[in-house]
């Protein structure tokens, strides 16, 4: 099955082994140091008596649950997770899942892009989901391809100017 022709399920679960190693550790560290702490708090105030009118107790009980639900999210992700390593891919001149991405507009701006998983995606850090229009636009495409891209500008002809995949390691 090609890349271009997963299902959304499927690509909603990459995440690469960066990714999956942050989800890890932010599920590490809530459930080693961060919920402790919390309960420990909660444990305190609910000995203090009248919990009804305890701020402690109150917000503490608020926060746990926060935490708990934030902790079955990342167990679920990191249990259902395909990580994918950009730097294995082997068809280099094709954009995929991982792949920085250079495109011009017909205003002659240059924007790049790095295309990854859902959970890890941040913007500010030029980086776009794989579920994105604009990624879900360039997918397949090689240095040279015009397309049609949906942007929060409404929609684009650009053209890919340049496509790179991180050097594998060793």
């Amino acid at each position: 099955m090609s890349e271009t022709s997963r299902s959304t399920s499927d690509l909603s679960r990459y995440i690469s082994p960066g990714g999956l190693r942050t989800m890890r550790e932010e599920l590490n560290h809530l459930l080693r140091h961060v919920r402790p702490g919390i309960v420990e708090t909660v444990s305190w105030a609910a000995g203090n008596g009248d919990r009804s009118e305890n701020g402690d107790y109150i917000y503490g009980k608020k926060r746990l649950r926060e935490i708990d639900r934030r902790v079955r999210f990342l167990t679920r992700r990191i249990e259902t997770a395909i990580a994918v390593d950009p730097a294995h891919q082997t068809r280099r001149e094709q954009v995929f899942f991982g792949a920085t991405v250079t495109y011009v507009t017909i205003e002659d701006q240059e924007v790049t892009v790095t295309i990854l998983g859902a959970d890890e995606a941040d913007l500010g850090r030029g980086e776009i989901s794989l579920l994105a229009p604009a990624a879900r636009a360039l997918m397949g495409h090689r240095v040279g391809d015009e397309l049609n891209l949906v942007t929060p500008r409404g929609r684009e002809v650009v053209e890919i100017l340049n496509i790179t995949y991180p050097e594998p390691i060793g």
